[in-house]
């Protein structure tokens, strides 16, 4: 059996969105601190990404995390996400996965109740906490980076739709917010083409009319999320079809949407600091998010939040590239 590329992995789901925990064959990617790492594999190793998140080792919704020693000493592992749409600065859900791997597989000291692991990622210092019994990870809570609005209420042109009110925030990535009322679709996925194709043109006209920038991570400056807000949602139950760059949904609730979502509904003033807020995907299942504190990024006014969701280890395995693959990236269908 030849191979030019062995990888090993522990695959896992967190509340039905899978996550590739990329445990050996990548080596030590090159950077100072790990968004410039998760530069340097959109720069330099993206054939790493395809390889493992596309067809026919992937799929068209797959997602995925390396692991790497991390840049801050204060930290036990660092990761860069990795996905079908690109590298992202943080993923909710991967994070709760790869915690959840670390614990599972030993690649941390494992305390019970409670194991704490501090994790070097794009956007920041974030924390996990998984709740661990008799050597299983039950749960995992995640201090996530401050997550802030960035524009209340504001108004888009989208062709083909027309005016669009909008939010935009930051929690992890940046989070477009729009009911499903406002472009006249039911929370159904018998019309999640539909959903899908408005979310698409309205990430668009945001990207070419006004798109974001974040003020300390480079490379952030784009949104690809758009988190359609079902009919009845309120600061304690929120339902969602999240809408993801190039073509996507989300099967989770999104921790870093349900950060952002949690920010705007803080900034007004429907979600205060100690609540629980709880968070529903397209699919039913569901986060719990709280925020803890208040701070600020770059002067403006922001949260702490946290996001406590499940995840499962569904398999481990070894991906392999044959010298003779026609497909050494694999495709997109």
């Amino acid at each position: 059996m030849r191979s030019s590329r062995v990888i090993t992995a522990v695959d896992s789901h967190t509340e039905g969105m899978p996550t590739r925990v990329v445990t050996g064959g990548v080596g030590v990617i090159p950077g100072a601190t790990m968004n410039d790492k998760r530069l340097h594999v959109i720069e330099h190793q993206d054939d790493l990404r395809q390889f493992l998140m596309n067809e026919p080792r992937g799929h068209a919704s797959m997602s995925g995390a390396l692991l790497q020693p991390p840049t801050r000493e204060d930290c036990d592992w660092g990761i860069v996400y990795i996905e079908a749409s690109g590298c992202l600065p943080m993923c909710g859900h991967g994070t709760i996965g790869a915690a959840t791997v670390l614990v599972e597989t030993g690649m941390v000291e494992v305390t019970e109740p409670v194991t704490t692991i501090r994790l070097d990622t794009p956007a920041g210092l974030v924390i996990a906490r998984v709740a661990v019994s008799e050597g299983h990870a039950d749960a995992v809570t995640i201090e996530n980076v401050p997550s802030f609005v960035d524009r209340l209420d504001a108004v888009i042109d989208v062709p083909g739709l027309g005016e669009i009110p909008y939010s935009l925030a930051f929690g992890g990535n940046y989070y477009a917010m729009v009911n499903l009322d406002d472009v006249g679709l039911p929370f159904d996925r018998a019309r999640q083409q539909e959903i899908l194709d408005a979310g698409l043109a309205i990430m668009a006209a945001i990207n070419e009319q006004d798109a974001p920038k974040h003020p300390s991570i480079a490379g952030l400056d784009h949104c690809h999320h758009v988190e359609f807000i079902a009919p009845g949602s309120n600061a304690q139950l929120s339902r969602h079809a999240m809408a993801i760059h190039p073509g996507w949904f989300d099967r989770s609730p999104c921790g870093t949407g349900t950060s952002a979502r949690m920010a705007e509904l803080w900034a007004r003033g429907e979600l205060a600091l100690d609540t629980d807020f709880i968070n529903e995907s397209f699919i039913g299942s569901r986060f719990t998010g709280r925020i803890i504190a208040e701070t600020d990024v770059d002067g403006m006014p922001a949260v702490i939040p946290t996001i406590t969701g499940r995840a499962w280890v569904t398999g481990m395995g070894q991906y392999m590239l044959d010298p003779a693959d026609p497909f050494p990236t694999g495709f997109v269908f």
